[in-house]
């Protein structure tokens, strides 16, 4: 049984006050600018103890991948913020209609901030999905309060060390914690709440956030399909797929969940697939390049993800090239494993994987692929290959996602100019540079009149003759 702390909550709204207090203050761009200065200072300056960090809360996470995503994805946002705050920061100019525009009229939209932010951080990339959001709402100018997750201690409170030795509490406060201090969190009457994690947790976010008319930010997952056509070029559709399936063994909202092939192609992609594989990791045990589950409760539930779907008779393909015993190890370690032609109803190809498990599932027509799709609850991502402009724009037109890419499976991420998020049940809302920007700020309308007076009096009682002619435009079709 959960025992209440009654000064947890209490806590946590006496910093939110703490923040709100100093909001009123608007940070100049220097302000700003300093703030993203002390966040790249923070990653690039421990960027060791933090890759370590990591791994030690997964058993084994690659230091590449940490590198990549982890940091150097981090640093990259950080500093796209950072070149690109004063462009950001400017009032955008605005239309005045007609006949407004003939008086003098003027309008611009001016870039407030919210105020105070909280950030609930997921466990795949802790640091990625944490800080990164935090350096673009210091941009638009406010203050943050981060909950990371508890399934990543080290790498949390690392975290937390690190931000108090470098923020004010009015700028950024960690709160760890587990499910109470995050359900607390939650509740909190903040001026924007953006959530990374699953679906089901995200229904309970917006119930806390509701009491409070926050507004909310969901960025969730699903299951993302990779569609092969017959025109795509089968060898690099199988590298791709199999190289963002494995990245940080399967545990990205935006891994393709599963592959739909051509039924004439469906062994050679099998067997491509599984080459792949083989060629990148050759050995699994003590393989410092594949990345561990991070826990025994997402492995045990992976393994029965398997199990079942090998009980029904659906065809399981464990790509072990050193046949090695895993179970003999007290490693979390899970085989990449593919799945052939998986019944629909199967728990594999309902519920998100977040794995390294790849069903592939064959189709006959491309009309029945994207049937098989829109079938399904809208996906974060959507990935299709196909040398054939025809297939590409078939697909984008007749599906929905929050993303897409063709040729190549979670790059649209990757790039600052493209916003990212989801769509229905795979969320709502998006950020990513200016998109980050612009969610975490106040877009205020301003409208200024001439002071001159009279061609204004015919709008206002008493109606005269000049109301009727004045509004006689308004009226036609």
């Amino acid at each position: 049984m959960t025992h209440h702390d009654p000064t947890l909550a209490a806590d946590m709204q006496a910093l939110l006050e703490t923040q709100r207090a100093h909001s009123l203050k608007v940070p100049t761009a220097k302000d700003r600018i300093d703030r993203i200065n002390r966040l790249i200072d923070l990653i690039a300056d421990n960027k060791d103890a933090l890759a370590d960090a990591i791994s030690t809360d997964f058993g084994n996470r690659s230091r590449a991948e940490t590198l990549i995503a982890d940091i150097g994805g981090t640093l990259t946002e950080l500093k796209h913020a950072k070149s690109h705050l004063a462009q950001w920061m400017k009032p955008s100019k605005a239309k005045v209609d007609f006949p407004l525009n003939m008086f003098g009229g003027k309008a611009r939209i001016e870039y407030q901030p919210l105020g105070v932010i909280g950030i609930v951080a997921p466990w795949n990339f802790p640091i990625y999905l944490a800080i990164g959001p935090m350096g673009e709402a210091f941009a638009a100018g406010n203050s943050v309060m981060l909950k990371p997750s508890e399934f990543t201690p080290a790498t949390s409170n690392l975290m937390k060390t690190l931000i108090e030795q470098s923020f004010a509490p009015h700028e950024a406060v960690v709160i760890t914690g587990g499910v109470e201090a995050g359900v607390a969190f939650t509740k909190l009457p903040f001026d924007h709440l953006l959530f990374t994690g699953a679906t089901s947790i995200g229904k309970h976010i917006l119930h806390a956030a509701a009491d409070n008319l926050v507004p909310v930010t969901l960025e969730l997952g699903g299951k993302s399909p990779a569609i092969v056509t017959d025109k795509a070029n089968q060898d690099t559709a199988a590298a791709r797929i199999a190289a963002g399936k494995l990245f940080n063994a399967g545990q990205v909202c935006l891994a393709p969940d599963y592959a739909l092939v051509p039924r004439e192609n469906l062994r050679a992609f099998v067997d491509a697939v599984q080459g792949k594989i083989a060629a990148a990791y050759q050995t699994l045990q003590n393989n410092p390049d594949y990345t561990h589950i991070v826990s025994g409760r997402q492995l045990d539930r992976l393994k029965a993800l398997v199990t079942q779907a090998r009980d029904s008779g659906a065809e399981v393909i464990e790509v072990n090239p050193a046949g090695e015993d895993l179970s003999a190890i007290n490693e979390k370690v899970m085989a990449p494993t593919i799945i052939v032609d998986p019944s629909a109803d199967l728990d594999v190809m309902t519920d998100e994987i977040f794995g390294p498990i790849l069903p592939v599932v064959p189709y006959d027509t491309l009309d029945q692929a994207i049937a098989f799709v829109n079938a399904r609850p809208r996906p974060l991502a959507l990935y299709l290959f196909s040398a054939d402009a025809q297939d590409q724009e078939t697909v984008l037109e007749n599906t929905t996602s929050g993303g897409a890419c063709i040729n190549d499976t979670i790059m649209h991420s990757t790039q600052h100019s493209l916003p990212f998020g989801g769509v229905g049940p795979s969320g709502m809302g998006s950020y990513h540079g200016h998109h980050g920007f612009k969610l975490f700020s106040h877009e205020k309308a301003v409208y200024k009149q001439i002071n001159m007076d009279s061609p204004f009096k015919p709008l206002r009682a008493p109606f005269g003759n000049k109301f009727k002619k004045a509004i006689a435009p308004m009226l036609n079709k």
